[in-house]
């Protein structure tokens, strides 16, 4: 993704819906662990076979998900200051076995523990504003997926 399509997506998310995702965002982070575990619970359900790609403690998983998440809706009045860590988390996922693919499962396990998190309080718009965000941050991720592919691919013609 070039600057320029990554700051039209940017332009994309309006600053209502940066208000609201941060305002939905400050009433779960109060139950973070309980977030983080509803979302690893929802994940497991929908995708089994995404339980064999973490090694590590999935309580230990579910609060390192809440950081990032902290991080990137505190991010969202500057994303830019992220892209690098965005870039080199996707690297990360490439070697832990992620694909493209996976990004919608995560996408259907976040909104529904958004969901179970806010209730009522969970509205159409609301729901949007954090499609616009996820959409974002996880092209971004992408981009940081392909330039690990790309330097595998470039390793692999060297080596050969």
């Amino acid at each position: 993704m070039t600057a320029a399509v990554w700051r039209c997506m940017l332009r994309r998310m309006t600053p209502e819906q940066k208000n609201l995702v941060q305002e939905s965002f400050a009433l779960v982070a109060p139950i973070a662990d309980e977030a983080g575990a509803l979302f690893y619970d929802r994940l497991f359900q929908l995708d089994p076979t995404l339980r064999s790609l973490f090694r590590s403690d999935i309580q230990e998983q579910g609060k390192k998900l809440m950081q990032m998440l902290a991080v990137a809706v505190g991010s969202l009045d500057h994303l830019e200051s992220i892209v690098p860590a965005l870039h080199a988390l996707g690297r990360r996922h490439v070697a832990y076995g992620v694909t493209r693919q996976h990004f919608d499962t995560v996408a259907a396990a976040l909104l529904w523990t958004l969901n179970m998190g806010l209730g009522p309080g969970f509205t159409p718009d609301v729901r949007q504003a954090w499609v616009a965000v996820y959409t974002l941050l996880v092209a971004t991720m992408q981009e940081g997926m392909q330039q690990a592919g790309d330097s595998t691919h470039a390793v692999a013609e060297f080596a050969a």
